[in-house]
């Protein structure tokens, strides 16, 4: 069990691999928020659901590439800043619309991200090493 763990903890302490993660998933959610094309996909039938999915998946990455409480603070507005910058471009093309609801799914898909995350328990980047948990 302790092999696993330790495999675990490997894993989530691997930042670059969550960081290009994160930085895949932006540009996978900016080009599907903006194409006319639809895609087969697993998602909601209630677009809400896939905002907050996606979201949420962005803050999760975000807080493992950047495990620092102070950097996910600024993550975390830039991530809703993103989900305002898709809704203002969507109101650009005639095929989509800018959607205050979206954007509030946007946000709380982003508060659900930054939850505490019982029994996982992560080291955060300190650099004396004194090994605080998060």
């Amino acid at each position: 069990m302790d092999i696993k763990k330790g495999r675990l903890e490997q894993i989530l302490d691997c930042r670059p691999l969550w960081q290009l993660a994160l930085f895949i998933s932006v540009i996978a959610i900016l080009y599907l928020a903006t194409t006319s094309t639809p895609y087969p996909m697993p998602s909601s039938p209630n677009d809400k659901v896939n905002h907050l999915i996606a979201f949420t998946e962005l803050a999760i990455l975000a807080r493992l590439g950047w495990p620092r409480i102070s950097t996910i603070w600024l993550v975390a507005p830039a991530l809703v800043l993103f989900g305002l910058a898709i809704e203002v471009i969507q109101s650009q093309l005639p095929y989509r619309e800018f959607s205050l609801a979206d954007l509030a799914a946007d946000a709380a898909g982003v508060a659900i991200g930054l939850l505490p995350w019982p029994g996982v328990k992560r080291k955060t980047d300190i650099p004396n090493g004194s090994g605080s948990r998060m």
